[in-house]
């Protein structure tokens, strides 16, 4: 009679989960295979961490030195966004152009030296981190001071660009040197470099889900960075959280009111991508031609962000003083700097904006203009980034296709702040290639996803019209294009049996007549050798297994009887210009170790066995 077990008290109850919990813990094979990811989660969160005290030190060093060098000393009144000031400093009231012009050439100077010691550090950023992804991971430790300290020289001084992409290269290269310092596989490096770059941005743009998207979709044209997503949504949020605890928890355009979805409007969002698509291929053929004129100056590349910074003065006080003065902006319209604070009131209105044809004129020509001075900032190798200015663009000019139709149309219902934040994200997202990025993050700009259709309407035609149109170079096509992933199975395919086989090798082989006796000292002569071809009259007749011959000269009664020709399979080779998978296909199919590989003459150059083969399959990646 079996004995029924006691029933378990109630301390045994309570005490098993946490049993179970020790003995995974505790097990030598635990039931969940966490080591891999629960360490990379770690080091993601760790590079969250460290990204966002990064990011908030150089947002609140720009901002710094900006008030200090533009304000206090050009007499510069910065257009910002709600969310950009940090602090409020006493400034000096009086406008000074004559010393504005020159600021900005200051700070490419001194980004100039600094790209002496670190090239990486020159342009925007994003083009550099999506270059050293794709090969290998691998970004200096030196980038983590030197890019910061060129970027503040240059945004503090007014260059024509963002934080972002600064941040981009920053929040990578850490991910990168702790993937180094940690002695993490190629693969976790990669992993933890796309986790810094989500940070980096998060911790600027406060856009947690699209900074995380971002970083993922920007490595390719047409494909995502699938491996990287949890990690870099965890760094991402890390990097936001310590980023609204020193600052707040603030958007970067404030508070937006809802933008109700029409769907009578979609036409006309239909017209806007198509004015976006134009707008950002010139942008970005514009920072082309910027790119080429300045490596044809005939002076030092350390040198030339200054003379780009000094154009880019001249530029901003031309348009503080034919611009400016005529709307009420006698200190500055936006033109130094991000440019957030156009798209603020692309987006919000301002005083000073007519709402008429005026408004109009306006807004395209401050987009213009920030054309103009954000590709002689980053052309010239200025340390500024392009994400900041593209948005700006994208809004002007959105708000100015809204304000146009509304006026067209003589309709009051179509408010001209949302197909501004719509236009900034057809203009990035067409010509960074990070479509789904783009919606999400105005999405999180707005507050609400009032405005989900039209972007991804928008988003999408803008994405296909600007399909030959790149603003990151260094973009694959797709994951299989990277080299970072080619897999070994893509690598056994693309080589040749002439890539693989050692012709220094000698083949052993044996005539069809051969008595058994002659076979065991060839097998004994030639024990690396697993299959041994036979030839006669000048051509390959077939082929013996060398544990066929093992097994006979095992057995004294059949050996005498036996000679090779009883012993051999039918011909297999395999030319020299053949693919090793076809090589790899006849052992599988002839069950051999090995098969010998031809030239063009029928001679036999070497043997090419499976274990050539799976070497290539087991090589780190």
């Amino acid at each position: 009679m079996a004995i029924e077990p006691p029933e378990p008290g109630p301390f045994a109850v309570v005490l098993r989960p946490v049993r179970g919990l020790l003995a995974v813990i505790t097990s030598r094979e635990p039931a969940l295979e966490l080591q891999i990811a629960g360490r990379t989660l770690l080091h993601a969160a760790l590079i969250g961490l460290a990204a966002g005290l990064v990011g908030a030190a150089f947002f609140a060093g720009a901002e710094l030195v900006q008030q200090l060098a533009l304000e206090a000393f050009g007499g510069y009144r910065p257009l910002r966004a709600q969310g950009e000031q940090l602090w409020e400093l006493v400034v000096t009231p009086s406008y000074r152009p004559w010393l504005l012009v020159f600021v900005p050439a200051l700070g490419g100077l001194v980004a100039g030296l600094v790209a002496r010691w670190a090239p990486e550090v020159r342009g925007g950023g994003g083009d550099a981190t999506i270059a050293a992804f794709h090969a290998g991971g691998e970004l200096r430790r030196r980038v983590i001071w030197a890019k910061p300290l060129a970027s503040i020289a240059t945004l503090g001084t007014g260059g024509a660009g963002g934080r972002e992409g600064p941040t981009m290269l920053m929040g990578g290269a850490l991910g990168s040197t702790v993937g180094r310092y940690l002695k993490v596989s190629p693969r976790e490096r990669r992993v933890l470099m796309v986790a810094g770059i989500a940070a980096g941005i998060s911790a600027v743009f406060r856009t947690p889900l699209g900074a995380a998207l971002i970083s993922i979709e920007m490595l390719y044209r047409d494909d995502f960075e699938s491996e990287a997503l949890v990690p870099a949504v965890l760094a991402s949020v890390v990097g936001y959280s310590v980023s609204i605890s020193i600052f707040g928890q603030s958007t970067l355009f404030g508070h937006l009111e809802a933008f109700p979805f029409r769907p009578t409007q979609l036409p006309l969002y239909v017209g806007l991508a198509v004015v976006i698509s134009a707008a950002a291929a010139l942008f970005v053929g514009t920072l082309r031609v910027a790119h080429r004129a300045a490596d044809r100056l005939p002076v030092a590349a350390w040198a030339r962000p200054a003379i780009g910074g000094l154009l880019v003065g001249v530029l901003a006080v031309i348009a503080i003083e034919l611009i400016g003065a005529r709307v009420g902006r006698e200190g500055g319209i936006g033109v130094l700097g991000g440019g957030y604070g156009i798209a603020q009131v692309a987006i919000t209105g301002a005083s000073w904006l007519a709402q008429g044809w005026h408004g109009v004129e306006l807004l395209v020509v401050l987009a213009l203009i920030k054309i103009a001075a954000s590709s002689l900032t980053i052309g010239s190798g200025g340390s500024a980034g392009d994400f900041a200015p593209a948005l700006a663009i994208g809004a002007a000019l959105g708000g100015a296709y809204g304000l146009a139709v509304r006026l067209l149309l003589d309709d009051p219902a179509i408010d001209p702040g949302a197909f501004a934040l719509v236009g900034m994200a057809a203009f990035y997202g067409g010509i960074a290639k990070t479509p789904l990025a783009a919606v999400v993050m105005i999405c999180e700009l707005a507050g609400s996803y009032d405005l989900l259709v039209p972007l991804m309407l928008a988003v999408g035609l803008a994405f296909v019209l600007l399909r030959r149109v790149k603003l990151y170079g260094s973009q694959p096509a797709t994951v299989r294009e990277s080299p970072v992933h080619h897999t070994r199975v893509e690598l056994v395919g693309k080589l040749r049996c002439r890539d693989l086989v050692d012709r220094a090798r000698v083949v052993v082989t044996v005539t069809p007549d051969m008595a058994m006796h002659e076979l065991a000292e060839r097998i004994e002569a030639a024990r690396d050798q697993d299959v041994f071809p036979v030839v006669g009259e000048g051509r390959l007749l077939g082929l013996i297994a060398a544990e066929s011959l093992r097994v006979v000269a095992s057995n004294p009664a059949i050996s005498k009887l036996t000679i090779a020709a009883d012993l051999m399979h039918a011909p297999a080779s395999v030319s020299v210009a053949d693919e090793v998978m076809t090589a790899a296909r006849l052992l599988l199919e002839r069950d051999l170790r090995a098969i010998p590989v031809v030239d063009e003459t029928g001679a036999i150059v070497g043997l090419l066995d499976e274990h050539a083969i799976a070497s290539l399959l087991v090589q780190p990646a």
